[in-house]
């Protein structure tokens, strides 16, 4: 018999890890014949991203409580007695432990995030902190999206590094670009920048608009999301008398016309896991401007910043700039005013965008799943090549240099 995999995430509300899980069972149509795949979503939450409607969906109603969330799990576990849980989302890998605790069945937990930098501070951070410091490493494997995530776990969680395994989210190029396309979605008029993500504080959008308010450049800013910040953010905007030339149209469920028609795309956040939204701008061919932040883009775009520069760093891909710097970001918004620099990086953008297709990112997904299901599985180090490490694609040429300018003070 097929063995059951039961895959848990909170849900499938609008975000890069719900649409990760959605493109992950997409792609795994082809493996029906050696697995039985199931779903279960934690909270009842409409959803922005659709499972396959092969994917039988269990929809535990959990209202977004950790205790109810495990106990609720557990019942399904013990009820469909599947051969192993796959977890995204750190509740929903927490529950995961809980759930099959007892039972024999293994666990393999996907982390997202950047672990001490989401979770909360003060008493409740504290608790979450003890709650992943005791589930994590209990774990048959462990996938990071990225070596700042895999080297969080392992120094801040006590997650062993040999059952770590660093995986890439998949990137679907070619149906971006098709989505891009669409023509019922239409761009705002003229040159912008645009961001995407959550409007809550660790994506650090109040950041965006200082620095795009300071840094003086023509056309408009559009921050696609939706989040709790709204009004905080449609204040600030107000205060910087910036009302007509900065948009928050909320979240749109089709993003891409809107960003492949961008001048450039941004991403001011504290913290990532692995930025989708970065990728999925360069595989548009959009130059890009991120933040160094823990963990991700400097490994997605290619090596930290140049010492040589100061607030602003030029890595292979697009341009890296301090966390929280409003300077250093304002500078890296007129630095794209230049078209020759711009062209530049969005061909730097697209080839390495192509190292993160959804093929490879599956197969590797898979590969941690079946080597968690071997009879006597003991976690041990893989040997395959760093995903996240540059590929063989190249933007420019070896005696092509690099446009990077050393900013105004």
């Amino acid at each position: 018999m097929a063995d059951q995999i039961l895959f848990v995430i909170n849900s499938l509300a609008g975000g890069g890890a719900e649409r990760v899980m959605a493109t992950l069972l997409r792609h795994s149509e082809g493996r029906r014949s050696r697995y039985r795949m199931a779903l279960a979503l934690l909270d009842d939450e409409p959803s922005a991203y659709a499972a396959p409607d092969w994917v039988p969906l269990h929809r535990l109603a959990s209202g977004g409580g950790l205790a109810r969330s495990a106990f609720r799990l557990r019942a399904l576990v013990r009820e469909t007695r599947p051969d192993l849980v796959f977890s995204f989302l750190t509740r929903a890998n927490v529950a995961a432990c809980f759930a099959v605790a007892g039972t024999g069945i293994p666990f393999v937990i996907s982390e997202r995030v950047n672990t001490r930098a989401h979770l909360p501070r003060g008493l409740a951070g504290r608790a979450s902190r003890a709650m992943v410091r005791l589930t994590y490493p209990r774990a048959r494997r462990v996938i990071a999206v990225s070596h700042g995530v895999a080297d969080d776990l392992s120094a801040g969680f006590s997650v062993p590094s040999e059952r770590i395994r660093v995986l890439a989210n998949p990137v679907d190029g070619d149906l971006i670009r098709q989505r891009s396309r669409d023509a019922e979605v239409v761009p705002p008029d003229g040159p912008y920048a645009v961001a995407m993500g959550r409007l809550v504080p660790n994506k650090n959008f109040a950041l965006l608009i200082d620095a795009f308010a300071e840094a003086g450049i023509p056309g408009r800013l559009v921050i696609l999301g939706e989040g709790p910040e709204r009004e905080a953010l449609e204040r600030k905007v107000e205060a910087h008398g910036l009302r007509d030339r900065i948009l928050l149209p909320g979240f749109l469920e089709n993003p891409f016309p809107v960003i492949a028609a961008a001048s450039c795309y941004v991403l001011p956040s504290n913290a990532e896991g692995f930025p989708n939204g970065l990728v999925e701008a360069m595989a548009l061919g959009v130059a890009v401007i991120s933040t160094d932040c823990p963990s991700g883009p400097a490994e997605i775009l290619g090596r930290r910043p140049r010492a040589d520069l100061v607030g602003l760093g030029c890595a292979a891909h697009g341009l890296l700039v301090p966390c929280d710097d409003r300077d250093a970001l304002a500078a890296g918004l007129r630095h794209y005013q230049d078209p020759m620099i711009r062209r530049y990086y969005a061909k730097a953008a697209s080839a390495r965008a192509e190292d993160f297709s959804v093929a490879a990112s599956v197969a590797g997904y898979w590969d941690v799943i079946e080597r968690a299901l071997e009879p006597g599985s003991r976690p041990g180090t893989s040997s395959r090549p760093d995903p996240i490490s540059p590929g063989s694609a190249s933007a420019t040429r070896a005696d092509e240099p690099s446009p990077c300018i050393r900013p105004a003070r």
